[in-house]
């Protein structure tokens, strides 16, 4: 349960529509908002301008409070919800090699330690913040893994880079970047592209349009992680 608790609090406080994660994952659990201020003991009409962003975005007690309860309801209910979840929040190591780091890394300093030369968006470099990485099999994600359990390539938190393998020119991980947003409502904060030699307009038009710098990258994948590992839990 606790991965679980982490990944939806880190996601609802990181994200730039918080309220309209909270709404998602009521809606997921299947809780009203009546049913959910209740056993927060606050108004129902609360809940209603947290998610309709009428409210300040909440702090991360409340969000700590929010999670809490969602999963108590879902306990008395037989846990089905979570069970499942936590089925799909279980990481194929095979294909998704996850890394958390200790604290938040700049975006500038991510892209110096990766030795990356960034193709589109880079002045959002500069104020970004990344909570850690995960490494992808390119051509085993995009075969094996159903657009539904994409939230796995997240780990605990969207902020983060994603870098895919085994690319051919960056066409399909941009794509699947683009179908997984729609099913998890989640985008990383980088997408690297590792060992391509000439990437697809398609790729770069597609990070342009979702604001995701695109950084490529030919150093070791072994000196990558090495250089990462400094700033990691």
């Amino acid at each position: 349960m606790e991965q679980l608790a982490v990944t939806m609090a880190g996601e609802i406080s990181l994200s730039q529509n918080p309220g309209g994660s909270m709404k998602k994952w009521r809606e997921i659990f299947g809780v009203s908002q009546t049913e959910l201020a209740e056993k927060l003991k606050i108004s129902s009409s609360t809940i209603s301008d947290y998610e309709g962003g009428r409210r300040k975005s909440p702090g991360i007690i409340v969000i700590k409070r929010l999670v809490e309860t969602l999963l108590e309801i879902d306990e008395t209910r037989g846990a089905k919800i979570r069970k499942q979840l936590e089925k799909d929040f279980s990481p194929k190591q095979e294909i998704f090699d996850t890394h958390e780091f200790t604290g938040p890394v700049k975006g500038k300093v991510f892209e110096t330690a990766i030795a990356g030369q960034v193709l589109c968006n880079q002045a959002r470099l500069k104020d970004l913040n990344v909570y850690g990485y995960t490494i992808i099999d390119s051509l085993k994600v995009i075969l094996n893994v159903p657009v539904h359990e994409y939230m796995k390539l997240y780990g605990k938190t969207p902020e983060r880079a994603l870098i895919f393998q085994g690319v051919e020119n960056g066409r399909s991980p941009l794509i699947a970047v683009k179908i997984g947003r729609f099913s998890t409502d989640m985008k990383p904060a980088i997408v690297v592209l590792h060992g391509v030699t000439k990437v697809d307009p398609l790729a770069i038009k597609i990070s342009e349009s979702e604001k995701i710098p695109l950084i490529v990258t030919n150093k070791p994948i072994a000196d990558v992680i090495s250089e990462l590992k400094k700033y990691e839990v």
